[in-house]
């Protein structure tokens, strides 16, 4: 009985530990997919994290496993920028204004070749939280639109395509390097949403499917 009631107390402990170690190596590999791509070496990501490979493999048995789990946290990051800044601006537009500036600083467009063809696009916790993105933002955006504030012909397709290239590296290492200007253009694009509309947009307006089908 004495034995039991001693280890009790340290199964919690176990527990956290091994589950700040998980978040650290997702942590460590988003910023290290980011710098690399999808084959950056896994022992830098295990360095990166503070912990060895072992437990790096204990965890994600695969590179693509890792990669599924890059994909959900970085999804789930980008859903609750999108709730906080619902929740804490009143007015419609700066709330939208908010999410895009938040959506961008987790380099979605950097991401998306690392990701792009490694699982089912179809994956359950994928398409869940894929689907509460979808309804969220399509909620900000038409608040806004109804408040006056956004321009009517505009759909979540075309924030997450701005999005997605503002935050995309060019390729070739002699390219000017972006990153310093993401929010500053983003900026440019955002105040091009605001109604009343000056010019005529050519096409459609892109829906999240749309965006979906490209990555």
């Amino acid at each position: 009985m004495s034995s039991t009631t001693a280890a009790e107390p340290r199964a919690p402990k176990l527990r956290a530990d091994a589950t700040r170690n998980r978040e650290r190596i997702i942590a460590a590999a988003r910023e290290v997919f980011v710098e690399v791509g999808a084959d950056a070496p896994l022992d830098e990501i295990a360095r990166r994290a503070g912990i060895g490979n072992a437990t790096l493999y204990r965890n994600f048995p695969n590179r693509d496993a890792l990669i599924r789990e890059v994909a959900l946290f970085v999804k789930a990051r980008i859903l609750a920028r999108a709730e906080t800044a619902m929740a804490e601006h009143p007015d419609a537009f700066d709330a939208l204004q908010s999410f895009v500036h938040g959506a961008a600083d987790e380099q979605l467009g950097a991401l998306c070749p690392v990701i792009s063809g490694r699982f089912d696009h179809n994956d359950p916790d994928l398409a869940e939280i894929r689907e509460r993105l979808v309804v969220i933002v399509t909620e900000l955006m038409e608040r806004a639109q109804r408040s006056g504030g956004l321009r009517p012909d505009v759909a979540p397709g075309d924030i997450f395509v701005a999005i997605s290239q503002l935050t995309r590296p060019l390729p070739g290492t002699a390219c000017l390097d972006l990153s310093g200007f993401v929010h500053r253009h983003l900026q440019l694009f955002l105040d091009g949403l605001r109604a009343p509309a000056r010019s005529t947009l050519p096409g459609r307006a892109l829906t999240f499917e749309d965006f979906q089908q490209q990555h």
